[in-house]
């Protein structure tokens, strides 16, 4: 079977060496918005949804105690930031720092990009 393939070309210009140390580092970040959940947590959380219950509800099929480790998770790595509302009772409401920002703008193009594409017959297993 004559598969057709991609060519993808060689990096060029400024920058274009992928050293270990970059590499490190890409495997890490692409590891932490790849973990189940962390990216539809995080556009949840870019959608308006500020409170556990509303990112929970956003975010179907999380279970509470796997949608609290990971937005620990996400804030221990800087990509969200955890606020507590002095009230009674005491509200908590999550927001995306800055950081949080720039990985959603990477990861709308991923999302659209998923949206249109589809398994099909013709890539091998």
């Amino acid at each position: 079977m004559n598969v057709p393939t991609t060519q993808v070309p060689a990096p060029a210009g400024p920058g274009a060496h992928i050293d270990a140390e970059a590499c490190r580092l890409f495997a890490e970040a692409a590891e932490l918005a790849g973990k189940k959940w962390s990216a539809a947590i995080m556009l949840a959380l870019a959608r308006g949804a500020t409170r556990f219950t509303d990112i929970g509800a956003a975010v179907e099929g999380v279970s509470d105690r796997l949608l609290t480790a990971r937005l620990r998770e996400l804030e221990a790595h800087g990509l969200v930031v955890r606020e507590v509302v002095p009230s009674v009772p005491v509200r908590v409401r999550y927001a995306l720092t800055q950081s949080g920002h720039e990985l959603i703008t990477i990861l709308n193009p991923l999302v659209q990009w998923a949206k249109r594409w589809e398994p099909n017959e013709e890539r091998p297993a």
